[in-house]
């Protein structure tokens, strides 16, 4: 039975404590239970399920890609226990969805489930609606020192990641129910990319609130995802934006499947390091210092998070190089969409430089994190907003 000093262990030594506790020896193998393996099975089932089903609309690339995503997900599963239930519950609400189109795409306007929850458009809505009451909650939450409502914003938010999730696999569907040279994986207007942003930074976040055991960061974090629903809104009424267009010649590539994805995961780990640096800054400054976490917590989870952020980034620029190589002749054209990458790459270089070989680390590394999602973000809105180019695909 645990001791009164056990269950009023400061939150401080809680990853000392739990770090005792998960220490194992075995190789990581001999630790899988068979609910792990049967999670793989179910995986690997999954995928043989699509490359039936699906493979005249995939290319060779397109197989490659699910394949190799197999392991990537089966080991997300084992090390993050909950990314199994999302998976599961993905799947299992577009294949639902799927069903209930029989290849019909009127009956989405005709179909109970499809018009008000499964629907692409309806499943995104979903998505903004709970992502904005996620955020009252935490806020909620962290003002009034109420777990629950950190509890019920950590659940909001997990609804809310997937819907989105549903959303884009159901819209994917639904682009090929318009025409087979319609069909697009859907990333590849701004329109798609913010869902994609939305739930990247949630899925980011979701994983450190657990891996710290707390949910204080949630207030801040979803003000930046709130404030993309804010505009995936006005975009959707300003510019009826949720319309599935045919893509443009540039984007007809295997190449955006990798390229754009790496790249947002890159933008939401960035976006999130920013938020968490302004928790840090109030911190400092005394503002609900008792309701956050310590420095070395907040300061953790921003060099983590930029560091993610920085390896996806400089992933998705090669791959966007080597795109530009085969659509335009060159792997560099001093675009303003790539030479704004060029800057972004450059400052989070510097940021970990700084604190690999610095030290950086305190307000300074905080100020240049919100500098840098300011950045960020010109480089991903600015640019479409003020420049064009060869990008220019994605203007506002």
């Amino acid at each position: 039975m645990a001791t009164p000093a056990a269950l009023h262990r400061p939150r401080s030594t809680w990853r000392a404590a739990q770090t005792s506790l998960l220490s194992d020896e075995r190789p990581f193998a001999r630790r899988l239970g068979a609910f792990d393996w049967l999670f793989a099975l179910a995986m690997v089932g999954g995928a043989g399920f699509a490359l039936s089903r699906y493979h005249a609309y995939m290319s060779v690339y397109d197989q490659l890609v699910l394949v190799c995503s197999v392991p990537a997900f089966v080991v997300l599963g084992w090390r993050w226990k909950p990314a199994r239930l999302l998976i599961a519950a993905i799947a299992a609400l577009s294949l639902f969805a799927i069903q209930l189109y029989q290849g019909d795409l009127g009956r989405a306007n005709s179909t109970f489930f499809l018009k008000y929850c499964l629907s692409s458009q309806s499943a995104i809505l979903w998505m903004s609606v709970l992502f904005v009451l996620a955020t009252l909650f935490y806020w909620l939450g962290t003002l009034s020192r109420s777990p629950s409502g950190g509890a019920i914003g950590s659940k909001l938010t997990w609804a809310a990641v997937l819907m989105g999730f549903v959303g884009m696999m159901v819209r994917w569907y639904e682009s090929y129910l318009i025409g087979a040279d319609v069909g697009h994986i859907p990333i590849s207007n701004l329109y798609e990319v913010f869902v994609l942003f939305c739930v990247i930074t949630a899925l980011f976040y979701l994983y450190y609130e657990e891996h710290y055991n707390t949910r204080s960061l949630g207030a801040f974090v979803l003000l930046v995802i709130s404030a993309s629903v804010g505009f995936l809104m006005w975009y959707s009424i300003a510019r009826d934006a949720q319309q599935i267009q045919p893509l443009v010649p540039a984007l007809q590539s295997w190449w955006m499947k990798i390229h754009v994805p790496a790249n947002f995961i890159g933008y939401g780990s960035f976006a999130l390091s920013a938020m968490v640096g302004v928790a840090y800054l109030l911190k400092e400054r005394g503002v609900l210092s008792d309701r956050l976490p310590t420095l070395d917590v907040l300061d953790d989870v921003m060099y983590k998070s930029t560091a993610v952020g920085f390896g996806f980034f400089t992933i998705a620029t090669i791959l966007g190089a080597l795109w530009a190589a085969e659509a335009w002749g060159g792997y560099w054209s001093w675009d303003p969409k790539e030479t704004w990458a060029l800057i972004v790459w450059l400052n989070y270089a510097a940021w970990l430089h700084m604190r690999l070989m610095k030290g950086l680390r305190g307000h300074v590394a905080a100020w240049w994190a919100l500098t840098g999602l300011m950045v960020t973000a010109f480089a991903f809105l600015g640019v479409n907003m003020f420049l064009s180019g060869l990008h220019s695909y994605g203007r506002l």
